[in-house]
């Protein structure tokens, strides 16, 4: 049988590491949990394996991928029974980066020192956002602290996963387009200017098109600095509005009237909230003070002045679906669901319910318009490269009927 080295956290809170001989990685955690350790890392000599302690930490420091696995490792260490401060304890000796050891260190020498775990999150400079410290708070005033962290954990997957999914699906139109404008500039740049000199050599009159395309290219051979330079002032100027608050908000408010792209934008922005509205409730926090947290995951102005607006009437008595309903803004099914949710008392279920629904839509409608952008680009690119094709040998046999 394969041997496979392990670490776990015995009963009594010490490290513990050594070999093992077994048939599979999984068989390796089961026996160590069975001898009541707390299984951090196993894997197969000169192998990957199954690794707790291994979700490293980066070479640069806390970021969002690194705060998901130190939300992972300590809830599951407290989950474990082991106290908060051990608990600090292993994660500092596990992390390997220097930066995030002393990040630790910091964290747990607060908490010894008498402060609690929020508080002493909220002291690094931003790491854990306004969200992830308040549900820490609420989980530690509640005594559910573990329980509290395996939510943000799952919390920070599903965001992950979502971004990621849209990553993914973005990168291959990317590529495309990236391939066609190169293959475009290719052609105008580089192989229609050979030409040039030939048609100036036999003389005639060329087509109205070949001439439009030598153009084009003795533009982009020329003057390729100068719309560099009007790209980059497109850039700037464009980043300048958007800072603008009053610019934003009407640029923001266009995109939600663009049939497709606004549609999508109000999904993925209603899946963001309620994603962070659900587990704040389920752990104890206020509607009003999750709603001052959740909105600051939404990025369109305009949907984030409804919720606001929205929570302004909820500390009235009003409701919240109702009052988010005002503007038409939101999915109807979605206010729909927060209407239930109200109604039945079940707000952060039916909250979760909603964002699993809109991660699902988003995922959905981002498929089918991938599916229509990519053969539209495929035959945009054809019909241009033909165009091109077309030029130059319109213009050849123009030429040669002047010749015979």
């Amino acid at each position: 049988m394969p041997l496979f080295e392990y670490k776990a956290v015995a009963a009594s809170g010490e490290t513990v590491q050594g070999t093992m001989e077994a048939a599979t990685v999984e068989m390796v955690v089961l026996k160590l949990q069975e001898a009541g350790n707390i299984p951090l890392h196993a894997r197969e000599s000169g192998s990957g394996g199954f690794s707790l302690a291994n979700l490293s930490f980066s070479r640069r420091g806390i970021n969002a991928r690194e705060v998901g696995e130190f939300t992972l490792q300590l809830s599951t260490l407290l989950g474990a029974g082991l106290p908060l401060d051990r608990s600090l304890h292993v994660l500092m000796d596990l992390s390997e980066n220097e930066r995030v050891r002393r990040t630790v260190t910091e964290i747990r020498d607060r908490v010894r020192e008498g402060g609690s775990l929020s508080e002493a999150l909220e002291e690094q400079h931003g790491a854990f956002n306004r969200l992830f410290v308040n549900m820490v708070r609420a989980g530690e005033v509640g005594g559910t602290l573990d329980i509290t962290l395996t939510r943000l954990t799952e919390y920070l997957e599903r965001s992950k996963d979502l971004k990621d999914s849209v990553i993914s699906a973005l990168i291959y139109p990317i590529m495309l387009l990236f391939l066609a404008a190169g293959s475009l500039i290719l052609l105008l740049v580089y192989v229609i200017p050979q030409f040039t000199p030939i048609f100036e050599e036999l003389g005639g009159d060329l087509p109205l098109i070949t001439k439009i395309v030598l153009a084009v290219g003795s533009v982009l051979q020329n003057f390729w600095w100068l719309m560099a330079l009007l790209t980059a002032l497109f850039v700037w100027q464009l980043r300048r509005m958007l800072a603008d608050q009053e610019k934003r908000f009407a640029w923001d408010k266009r995109v939600l009237s663009m049939r497709w792209i606004g549609d999508l934008v109000a999904k993925l922005e209603i899946a963001r909230l309620t994603r962070t509205l659900g587990p704040l409730l389920s752990n104890g926090v206020p509607l009003l003070s999750a709603l001052s947290i959740a909105r600051n995951v939404i990025s369109n102005t305009v949907l984030q002045k409804d919720v606001v607006d929205a929570a302004r009437e909820v500390k009235t008595g009003g409701s919240l679906a109702l009052n988010l309903a005002k503007e038409g803004r939101f999915p109807r099914l979605a206010l729909q669901m927060i209407s239930v949710g109200e109604e039945t008392g079940q707000l952060d279920e039916m909250l979760l319910k909603v964002s699993d629904t809109y991660d699902k839509e988003v995922r959905n409608t981002i498929d089918r318009l991938l599916a229509i952008f990519t053969p539209v680009v495929t035959l945009l690119l054809a019909v241009m490269i033909g165009t091109i094709v077309m030029s130059v040998l319109l213009a050849i046999l123009g030429i040669n009927d002047l010749v015979g």
